[in-house]
């Protein structure tokens, strides 16, 4: 993994954003439009050309949902952003020693960059949080199991959730940063665009005429069908998404607890990938889902091209056999505590996740919303 940090300003200062990012308005409860007015290079088929490496790390450290301390605000302010200094600087000390030392653990295992000035994912709706589960969405919510969940036994591989078994982080989650392997790499085609995704899985969307899978026949990454829009933009529907893995993984901040965010079969995505500058995708996510959410919502980032990024092998478990580990060890815990004539304790209904690693912290550290 290769890493580009952007540092912010001193305070006092206008502070720098990459060329081609949205400008941050006068009015910061403002979300202007998708830039429209680029003109993206074209593929030699005549296509804009969206072929590149665009790591997320640089995204990694925005929550999907606003914390209320910013209230109605989309943007943050200069002195919250000048707040943030210090968090930036030990960020980059834990990467300087590192690589001083040789070490290369946690610090550029778990790569973000700080200074995000977004204050949420969430564009829409205006107040920068996830609708609301509908009560069918709690219900399968409270079906799903993971080991992120607190207190929770294991004796089987269904105890797990798709994440856990290497399978998939899930759709659209694999769209968004985790705390490591933030590698997308996009390749085109004549009538095909294939995102490669670090962390488990590639998508092929195929681009023009034609229609969805039958109903019957579902993926984790479903059935995706792209057209050129405008100038500049890939927006793709997909559908016929399979059941049980989490819209959101717990790798990324500010999603709900547990890694148990359901999906329905009435589930549809639309995404829409925006060139507004030589090295820079808007990337919109709009999610509809009637049986698990009450209302539709859009997810918006941008992505930074850095070519220079080198993906490689995700091995998820070494030699595979963390499922096993969980469950013996379990097992043995539960026959220790029966012995001793001691019960489990319930879980409570406000367990928070599990601890994220966070190198600026120098290890573990509880996630805040």
């Amino acid at each position: 993994m290769t890493r580009t940090l952007f540092l912010i300003a001193a305070a006092g200062l206008a502070f720098a954003l990459p060329a081609t990012a949205q400008e941050v308005p006068e009015d910061l409860t403002v979300m202007p439009p998708v830039p429209d007015t680029y003109q993206p290079s074209l593929t030699s088929w005549g296509e804009p050309d969206l072929r590149g490496s665009w790591p997320i790390n640089d995204i990694a450290d925005l929550p999907v949902n606003r914390p209320e301390r910013y209230g109605n605000r989309f943007w943050k302010t200069e002195e919250e952003m000048a707040a943030e200094q210090g968090k930036v600087e030990a960020l980059e000390e834990a990467y300087e020693v590192e690589d001083e030392q040789s070490t290369i653990g946690l610090g550029h295992w778990i790569e973000f960059e700080a200074g995000v000035r977004r204050t949420s994912m969430v564009v829409s709706p205006t107040d920068g949080r996830l609708p609301d589960w509908t009560d069918e969405g709690r219900r399968r919510s409270a079906l799903m199991r993971s080991s992120w969940l607190i207190g929770q036994t294991y004796d089987w591989t269904n105890d797990f959730d798709s994440y856990d078994r290497c399978i998939t982080r899930g759709f659209p989650a694999a769209m968004y940063p985790a705390r490591y392997n933030n590698g997308l790499r996009i390749f085109q085609s004549p009538g095909q665009v294939a995102i490669v995704i670090e962390m488990l899985g590639t998508r092929v969307i195929p681009v023009g005429e034609g229609g969805h899978w039958p109903e019957a026949v579902t993926g984790w990454y479903g059935s995706s069908r792209g057209r050129w829009v405008d100038h500049n933009t890939l927006e793709v529907e997909t559908t016929n998404l399979t059941t049980g893995a989490s819209v959101f993984s717990n790798g990324t901040l500010g999603v709900p607890a547990n890694n148990t965010t359901p999906v329905s079969e009435q589930a549809k995505v639309i995404e829409r990938f925006t060139m507004v500058g030589p090295d820079t995708i808007t990337y919109e996510m709009t999610h509809e889902d009637p049986v698990i959410w009450t209302a539709p919502f859009t997810l918006r980032v941008n992505w930074t091209r850095d070519d220079d990024y080198q993906m490689f092998e995700y091995a998820c478990h070494e030699g595979n056999v963390q499922l096993r580990g969980y469950i013996n060890s379990d097992r043995a815990r539960r026959e220790q505590e029966y012995a001793r004539g001691l019960m489990l304790e319930p879980v409570g209904e406000d367990a928070g996740p599990p601890p994220a690693m966070d190198p600026a912290a120098g290890g573990l550290k509880r996630r805040e919303d």
